[in-house]
């Protein structure tokens, strides 16, 4: 793949080989981001886990104190009640079966996060096949899967993002946006580290941290000494 010129001389600012610490990882990435567009800072977490087995499966959610920088549109499976009060709460869609055909015949994706109230779940589960692949079936782990649509609602419209394994044991996270601070950045990537530290499986034997990069949209990776987060 060839690189452009603005990618190649990022490349030569900084030692690929080399650990950085957290900051100044996340200085690089910013000054390493030239894309014309306000790109996402990602974290890329390799852990010492096998996600194949249930009990090493690292899963979870958590609300980012600077938000993701991203409009998030929610969208919330509900009846009544809930329905009423997932509406007051900033919901962008609020439905029931009647979105079923819409979202499963038609195509219809204009949502990034999807929450049910657990009475709809069999409803919901009859989307699996469609949203499943695309990483928008509710969870309880992820606090999408609530009777308490408002906190769900709210968190998610704050910056609450979800983290999982891939099927190489690699979580890949948005940490914000190029144009937030050194220190926002910082205070999200702490955040999300805290997190997933804490989300350590019992089972999980070895180095669990195996490896971190930050990187923006566009702009190549800077490693993080790992020594240092764990």
């Amino acid at each position: 793949m060839k690189r452009g010129k603005k990618y190649t001389d990022a490349v030569k600012a900084f030692d690929k080989a080399a650990q950085y610490d957290s900051n100044e990882a996340i200085a690089l990435v910013k000054k390493s981001a030239t894309a014309k567009f306000d790109e996402t800072v990602e974290a890329h977490i390799r852990l010492g886990v096998d996600g194949r087995h249930a009990d090493q499966q690292v899963r979870g959610a958590v609300v980012l104190p600077h938000g993701t920088g991203k409009t998030v549109r929610v969208l919330v499976f509900a009846k009544g009640d809930k329905a009423n009060e997932a509406e007051a709460a900033g919901a962008d869609y609020v439905g029931a079966e009647e979105l079923i055909p819409k979202i499963q015949n038609d195509g219809w994706f204009e949502f990034d996060v999807v929450v049910a109230t657990p009475d709809m779940m069999g409803v919901v589960g009859r989307l699996g096949r469609v949203l499943g692949p695309k990483g928008l079936m509710p969870n309880p782990k992820a606090g999408t899967v609530t009777m308490d649509v408002t906190k769900a609602v709210n968190d998610i419209k704050a910056g609450k993002i979800e983290y999982r394994l891939d099927k190489t044991n690699i979580i890949h996270v948005p940490v914000g946006k190029v144009s937030f601070t050194e220190e926002q950045l910082a205070d999200n990537f702490q955040t999300i580290m805290g997190a997933i530290i804490k989300a350590k499986p019992a089972s999980a034997k070895g180095q669990y941290l195996k490896s971190v990069t930050l990187a923006s949209t566009m702009g190549p990776g800077v490693k993080v000494n790992t020594a240092k987060l764990g």
